[in-house]
């Protein structure tokens, strides 16, 4: 059995078994890759593939079984070729991640301005998306790193380190009525009014939503966004009330809007860096975990470096202290 045969085999298969657009995926012929699979049948003693003539319709239950150790073959031979390049002490390659437009608007610039400066020959590949859109990055393996804020379910086979730990506030015109209130609203008066806030929150199971059907309320989510300027912007129009993180509010360009902390309204959200189970660590990938969170000491990135994951994740994880990053921490002359 050959490599080559391994990787005919998982181009067919992930070209939606059709051999001709696997041959053009591995720059071969047609014939090429129908022999190579033939020959690995014939060493298996296996028909992989049901067949409709020169068609193939399915993989066979046999099939199906070798392709999975193949994708593990595969991801092994993935990893030897990273391990090389970090053997080698290669300081060059590409640092891909993926994160919402808060975290990339508002948190990464000095983190990855940092970054570069120590990795110049490290590439930085920085998508945005929804949490769904970056579950399917990682599931396709675009990208090293996810950095999200709320639940780990959509990342079933992902390590997750809380980084930081943040509260949402509520922004609104001036010249609005709650502006006014000298208070920080209830649930049940802000219900009253129509909310701006991220896409996705007004979905039941999100925190937000949670914290209103607790309380057996049903508050009107009139505009969703996924970008921060997005909502600070509808706002400003009067659309109506502002939902968002704290980070997102800067000193000298909302000015205009009034913030409105509401300590424990709403469940406190906590961010985390995330990467696949099998992805080996190169020394840049855990110098840019340390650079977004500190608060893992050297001697715990040494051992996530050479243990992925350690043995004792979750007595590892227990020893962190998760820091409160909020706006009005960094900025207290911010308007209440």
């Amino acid at each position: 059995m050959k490599l080559q045969q391994i990787r005919f085999l998982l181009a067919v298969v992930e070209n939606d078994l059709n051999i001709t657009s696997a041959a053009d995926a591995l720059f071969t012929s047609q014939p090429g890759v129908s022999k190579q699979i033939r020959l690995l049948e014939e060493e298996l003693g296996l028909s992989l593939f049901v067949r409709k003539g020169k068609r193939i319709e399915s993989l066979t239950s046999a099939g199906t079984t070798v392709v999975e150790h193949a994708l593990r073959i595969r991801n092994e031979v993935e990893q030897i070729k990273s391990l090389a390049e970090t053997l080698r002490g290669d300081g060059a390659g590409t640092l891909s991640l993926a994160t919402t437009q808060t975290q990339a608007r508002y948190v990464l610039p000095d983190v990855i301005g940092e970054f570069r400066q120590r990795f110049e020959q490290v590439d930085i590949a920085l998508h945005q998306g929804t949490s769904e859109q970056i579950a399917r990055m990682m599931d396709d393996r675009q990208i090293d790193f996810a950095i999200v804020s709320g639940s780990t379910k959509p990342f079933p086979d992902v390590i997750a380190l809380p980084v930081y730990q943040w509260d949402r506030v509520l922004i609104v015109p001036r010249d609005h009525a709650l502006a006014t209130l000298g208070e920080p609203p209830s649930l049940t008066e802000l219900a009253r009014w129509p909310l701006v806030t991220y896409l996705f929150s007004d979905r039941p199971e999100s925190s937000l939503m949670s914290a209103f059907n607790a309380e057996q309320l049903q508050p009107r989510i009139a505009f969703t966004a996924r970008d921060a300027d997005i909502i600070k912007t509808y706002v400003r129009t009067g659309f109506g009330v502002g939902i968002l993180a704290g980070m997102a509010i800067e000193s000298g360009v909302d000015d205009d809007l009034t913030v409105i902390e509401v300590p424990g309204l709403f469940p406190r959200l906590t961010t985390w860096i995330g990467f696949p189970r099998d992805l080996l660590l190169k020394h840049y990938h855990c110098e840019f975990i340390r650079q977004l969170a500190p608060q893992y000491t050297e001697a715990m990135l040494e051992d996530l470096c050479r243990n992925s994951p350690p043995p004792d994740l979750d007595e590892w994880l227990a020893e962190i202290d998760v820091p409160l990053r909020n706006r009005s921490d960094t900025d207290p002359t911010m308007p209440r």
